[in-house]
């Protein structure tokens, strides 16, 4: 298995040695329960990253670090995947951002669909935003990550057909599709935008509004994916058709 990752706020001037304290220490001690001799990962989760030897374990929330000297960055993916999901209901949101972090996704944009029953309003939809980005950091640590995905603001239908207007390739997984998403013609380089729509659908004005943005539907099968997977779905898909994960 590779090395467990933790997160750095600031990786500039790391070395040769380094203490993990904090929650992240503490994770390393407490529950990883890291010992002398093991290796680990410490990334700003933008893609900036070096590898170290635990040193040694000093009660229960620092660790020290040895052999902390070459710092390395992770160029971004390409073709960038974003893809734009629709609120769920309950915790399936977070569910979605953390299997959509372990497949690859770079950005995942919360979108308030006509038809989401769930809303985010004022303090409410703060948190819930907080719980997404905060899932996917400990996915993107879980999944060996050192770029984890963005996950930006909520957005509007509008915000949403700009988006796909301006991708090298644009898609809304939508049951009027004729084309499975399997034999689509994909850019080898630049962004790729999905959407992923509500529980109940994407809207017609939705559709229409997106259609005249450039994205096309598509269908992933015959089975119909409930919110919370059909992104993870397509964007392994996605993964595999353009070598992102050859």
């Amino acid at each position: 298995m590779t090395a467990p990752v933790f997160v750095v706020d600031e990786l500039a001037g790391i070395g040769p040695e380094f203490v993990l304290d904090g929650p992240e220490g503490r994770h390393a001690v407490s529950v990883k329960r890291l010992r002398p001799g093991e290796d680990v990962v410490l990334t700003d989760g933008r893609g900036r990253w070096t590898e170290g030897v635990v040193k040694a374990a000093e009660g229960k929330d620092r660790l020290v670090v040895m052999d902390v000297e070459t710092l390395h960055e992770e160029p971004p993916e390409s073709p960038r995947i974003t893809v734009v999901q629709a609120l769920p209901k309950g915790d399936r949101g977070e569910l979605a951002v953390e299997t959509m972090t372990e497949v690859g996704v770079d950005t995942v944009v919360p979108w308030q669909a006509s038809r989401c029953i769930t809303q985010w309003k004022g303090e409410r939809g703060l948190k819930a935003l907080g719980k997404w980005r905060a899932t996917a950091r400990e996915a993107g640590k879980q999944s060996r990550r050192v770029r984890f995905p963005e996950v930006a603001d909520a957005a509007t239908t509008r915000q949403v057909a700009a988006l796909l207007a301006e991708a090298d390739f644009a898609a809304v997984l939508h049951e009027s599709g004729e084309e499975p998403l399997a034999r689509a013609e994909l850019p080898t380089d630049g962004e790729i935008v999905l959407v992923v729509g509500p529980e109940g659908g994407v809207s017609p004005e939705e559709l229409a509004a997106f259609e005249e943005a450039g994205a096309k539907a598509y269908v992933l099968g015959r089975t119909v994916l409930r919110t919370s997977t059909a992104g993870t779905a397509a964007a392994a898909l996605l993964m595999g058709r353009t070598g992102r994960w050859s």
